[in-house]
């Protein structure tokens, strides 16, 4: 550490803005490739603990209400890490289907060889996993929010009177990328409800003339289902505001009696949706990954994936420059950048096109995606082509 003026100085490799998920699996992958981990700094906000496992539902949902599905190649990552959280439900069938129209598909784990599709956790199960997993790591962590700005060969951020000097930042913090933008004109409802007649391993992706419908089996009870309700703001409001029991029959009459009667047992939230996608390398010694590259649609349950997709090639690709990083970091980081280049854009299109295609209130266009799914259900080449993109996407 150093004093620049009144200013704190302290010097690393490598910082990583931005303590989220994607920010933390990144600190602890770099921890193990890197020949001196304490040269990592991750700097990020400090939180709230979450409340413990036996808090309940409604508790347990208090600090971040926000469930993830975490497909197969994201768990056997996590597992490398030492950070899969203990609760995590297992989707093993995934139900895909429209509402008023014919055609559905169902993805099997069997068809893939893989012992699950993919697992539900709460976000917070899977942020506190991964902060109690780099307790150990050596990496050096920081309470701050800061802008990394160029500095010769160097990146500088400034929080509060400290400045954090690197030779490489990595952006996680969910600044927003700038290049492609579009709203949706849609927001996400979530909520927790309880289901008459649960299928454990179950998945439902339904899509409506207002957007797509998901419920996912929940980590803490097996007949509590996930809801992610996409709507349009006008009518997300209008859930938020509705008694509980006009709220279950609205969402009963999208969904359909697949789960039995369904009860809400949760509180609503509503969260804005929309795409934006930047560049993976920002500069020459600052790159973007996870919501700093890219915030998708919710649709499918790729944004987290897609971000420990950028993590995992991420930490490969500077191995070599971690055992001397004394060197030039950027035909590193340029590497990282060509690798991701094509399973970012193909994630981005398929999950940008879905909610487009199946909401345009079109009848010709709905009955063709119908057909469309009546024929991936028919072919089991074109159905497990699209579900191992969303199943490991592409790493190596």
């Amino acid at each position: 550490m150093r004093k620049i003026g009144a200013m704190e100085t302290s010097d690393f490799d490598v910082v990583i803005l931005g303590a989220g998920p994607a920010g933390c699996a990144l600190a602890l992958a770099l921890a193990r490739k890197a020949r001196d981990p304490a040269r990592i700094a991750l700097l990020g906000s400090p939180r709230s603990p979450a409340p413990p496992p036996g808090a309940g539902l409604a508790a347990s949902t208090g600090v971040d209400p926000r469930c993830l599905a975490l497909n197969h190649g994201s768990r056997v990552f996590l597992e490398t890490l030492g950070a899969w959280p203990q609760q995590a439900a297992d989707i093993r069938q995934v139900h895909v289907s429209q509402r008023g129209r014919l055609g559905r598909v169902v993805i099997d784990h069997h068809d893939l060889n893989v012992p699950r599709l993919g697992n539900v956790v709460r976000y917070d199960d899977l942020l506190d996993t991964l902060h109690k997993a780099l307790e150990n790591s050596g990496v050096q962590r920081l309470e701050g929010r800061a802008v990394p700005r160029l500095s010769g060969h160097r990146v500088e951020c400034r929080y509060g009177d400290r400045v954090v000097s690197a030779r490489l930042a990595v952006q996680s913090d969910g600044a927003r990328p700038a290049g492609v933008e579009r709203q949706y004109g849609q927001n996400a409802v979530l909520t927790n409800v309880r289901a008459s007649r649960p299928q454990p391993g179950w998945a439902y992706e339904r899509f409506t003339r207002s957007g797509p419908l998901a419920a996912l089996p929940h980590p803490q009870a097996s007949d509590v289902y996930s809801i992610v309700w996409c709507c349009s703001p006008e009518q997300s409001e209008t859930l938020r505001g509705l008694p509980r029991e006009e709220f279950d029959r609205r969402l009963q009459a999208q969904f359909g009696d697949r789960l039995g009667t369904l009860q809400s047992v949760t509180r609503v939230s509503v969260f804005p949706l929309a795409l934006h996608a930047g560049p993976s390398r920002i500069n020459s010694r600052c790159i973007a990954i996870g919501n700093a590259a890219q915030t998708l649609h919710p649709v499918a349950g790729q944004g987290l994936n897609l971000g420990l997709r950028d993590v995992a090639q991420l930490a490969q690709a500077l191995s070599p420059w971690l055992l001397r990083p004394d060197s030039d970091p950027e035909p590193y980081s340029a590497e990282f950048t060509g690798r991701r280049r094509f399973d970012r854009w193909l994630t981005i299109a398929i999950t940008d096109l879905l909610p487009r295609v199946f909401s345009t209130r079109s009848p010709l266009v709905e009955h063709a995606g119908g057909a469309a799914l009546f024929a991936m259900d028919l072919v089991p080449a074109l159905r497990n082509q699209l579900a191992r993109q969303l199943l490991e996407g592409m790493r190596s």
